[in-house]
């Protein structure tokens, strides 16, 4: 029976190893169905059969996505191109500025390169070969998503019986509690994220056209596209490539410019265009959400980097349905105690306390 253990859980390590891709892509299919089922149910309530309903909101996404492709394919690909061509140029200049401003001395380009093809050459090689298994492997990845996506959304409320005809009534009107709070989630923060990126897309491009900084529609997709799917420093890490090829192709007070605009961009961001698109928010403490994205982000790769809020916030509005909370006892731990002596602040909080004090 000792051995029989030992296999039986070597076997399920393997597979379960082995499923973990299958599993990801099941997971990405249910979160894009709970993503599609708002504009489904409003087809699906002026007459339309919810199988053709499914099938037209799918249509409908993609022909977005082509449609966007197409918009700037063709100019964006020019420019990563050109964007490609001057990386050896760019480099230099930046090895020219470390050199008189900071006495840093940096390789040649061409030392860069030869030590990197001494070094991964084979490795990318024999990657090379495996070019084509990645391709079929990404092409039935795709597929199984869009497939079970439709079968999703299609089905509807008959896959929610099917699951709920395992439970006990109470155990059912538990998960289809859960289940429309994910689906509220799941929804709201995919298409709020899609919107916030194009706006803060179309603003970071007019703003670097206006600059005429170089390469200036990928740039703007990258930091949008950035700024929304990483949490807390996506804005930062966004801004800092546009901000270095400003750096390295205009001059300091250009670099300086785009990070100033997308400070503020950030905080109009906040406070005025994000309540005003959703106001239901994923209330989650920033360095929670950061340190939940890293996790997803190592455990299944991009695409639990992508899902990572909206799952951890479907978690966290479970918690907190379903677990009680207790009230809190009489600490001095729970706040700050009270200023004394020396006031640093703002000049009206000062004025405030000294108000109140009399």
């Amino acid at each position: 029976m000792a051995v029989v253990a030992v296999f039986l859980g070597m076997f399920a390590w393997y597979a379960g190893r082995a499923l973990l891709g299958l599993f990801a892509n099941l997971v990405v299919a249910f979160f894009l169905a709970l993503a599609f089922e708002p504009a489904v149910l409003w087809l699906v309530r002026r007459g339309v059969r919810r199988g053709l309903a499914a099938g037209i909101t799918m249509l409908l996404a993609a022909l977005a996505g082509a449609g966007v492709l197409a918009l700037g394919g063709r100019l964006f690909v020019d420019q990563v191109i050109a964007l490609g061509r001057s990386v050896p140029g760019v480099y230099a200049r930046l090895q020219e500025l470390l050199l008189e401003r900071f006495a840093v001395t940096m390789p040649d380009a061409d030392e860069l390169a030869l030590s990197a093809v001494e070094r991964w050459g084979e490795e990318l090689a024999g990657r090379a070969l495996g070019l084509g298994s990645t391709i079929l492997s990404g092409i039935f990845a795709a597929t199984t998503i869009v497939i079970v996506t439709f079968y999703l959304a299609a089905a509807g409320p008959r896959f929610r019986a099917s699951v709920c005809r395992w439970l006990a009534p109470k155990r059912q009107e538990e998960v289809l509690r859960v289940w429309e709070v994910a689906q509220v989630r799941v929804s709201d923060f995919i298409t709020t994220r899609i919107a916030l990126a194009a706006v803060a897309t179309l603003a970071t491009l007019a703003f670097l056209s206006v600059l005429r900084i170089p390469y200036a529609l990928p740039l703007a997709l990258f930091t949008g596209i950035v700024s929304q799917f990483v949490p807390s420093i996506g804005a930062y890490l966004g801004g800092g490539l546009p901000a270095l090829i400003a750096l390295t192709s205009a001059s300091p007070w250009h670099a300086l410019g785009v990070v100033v605009f997308v400070v503020a961009y950030q905080q109009v961001e906040n406070f005025v265009i994000a309540p005003r698109l959703s106001p239901r928010t994923l209330e989650m403490n920033p360095a929670v959400s950061l340190v939940v994205v890293l996790a997803f982000g190592a455990i299944f790769g991009w695409i639990g980097a992508f899902l990572a809020q909206p799952v951890a916030a479907t978690l966290l509005a479970v918690a907190t349905t379903y677990v009680h909370r207790h009230e809190l006892v009489e600490s001095a731990m729970f706040q700050d105690p009270e200023a004394k002596g020396l006031s640093i602040g703002p000049w009206w909080r000062r004025k405030g306390r000294e108000a109140a004090s009399g």
